[in-house]
C-alpha cells in the first residue's frame, strides 16, 4: 500500500503563523462567510454620471456574496437570455433596498457595472490578475488553447468537449503536424 502524505498548498499569501501552528477549518467557519453583508458605497460620478456632484458619495448599498447554489439558478435562468445574468446577481445580492428585476433592468450601464464588480469582489470571484495567465498556463489550458486555435472553436464548444474527445482531437493535431512537418523539404 502506497504512503500518503500531506502537502499543503496554499495561494501564495504568506501569514505569520508557521506551518505546524495552521489549524483545519470547521464547517461552521468555512460557511460563515456567505451570512456576511458589506456595505458599499456608491460614488456619485456613479449614481448620476455627468451631473454635478456635491460630494464624493451619494450614499450606500447593502451587498451579500453570492453562493454557489444561487449561481447555479442565474446560469440556468439565463440560459436564454445571457443579459440577464448580470442583473440577476445584483437582484439576488442586493440586501438593501431589495428592488425587482424590472426596477433593476431600469439602472443605467455604468452603476450595473459597478454593482456587479462590487458583488464578484465580496463573493470571491475577483481575479487577481494573473488568474487567467495561470489557468492558460496549466496543461488543461494549453490544451483549450491549442485546441480553440487549430480548429477554430470557441471557448464554449471547447468546455463542452469530454475529456476523451479531448484527447482524440489533441492526438489528431498531433498526428497532422507531423504530417504536415514530413512534406516540407528540408
Amino acid at each position: 500500500m502506497q504512503a500518503v502524505r500531506n502537502q499543503e498548498l496554499s495561494d501564495g499569501v504568506q501569514g505569520d503563523a508557521d506551518e505546524g501552528s495552521r489549524q483545519l477549518l470547521s464547517a461552521q467557519e468555512l460557511l460563515a462567510g456567505s451570512l456576511l453583508t458589506y456595505d458599499i458605497v456608491v460614488p456619485a460620478d456613479i449614481l448620476q454620471p455627468g451631473a454635478e456632484s456635491s460630494g464624493p458619495s451619494r450614499g450606500r448599498v447593502r451587498l451579500r456574496p453570492l453562493k454557489v447554489a444561487t449561481l447555479a439558478l442565474i446560469s440556468r435562468a439565463a440560459r436564454e437570455d445571457s443579459s440577464l445574468v448580470p442583473l440577476l446577481m445584483i437582484k439576488e445580492s442586493l440586501v438593501e433596498p431589495q428592488l425587482p428585476l424590472e426596477q433593476i433592468r431600469q439602472m443605467h450601464a455604468g452603476l450595473v457595472n459597478f454593482l456587479v464588480a462590487a458583488v464578484n469582489r465580496i463573493s470571491g470571484l475577483d481575479p487577481a490578475p494573473s488568474a487567467a495567465q495561470n489557468a492558460a498556463a496549466t496543461a488543461i489550458g494549453e490544451s483549450h488553447l491549442l485546441l480553440a486555435w487549430y480548429f477554430g472553436w470557441t471557448p464554449t464548444q471547447v468546455a463542452e468537449l469530454t475529456p476523451g474527445q479531448v484527447a482524440v482531437y489533441l492526438a489528431g493535431i498531433e498526428r497532422l503536424q507531423g504530417a504536415a512537418a514530413q512534406r516540407k523539404p528540408a
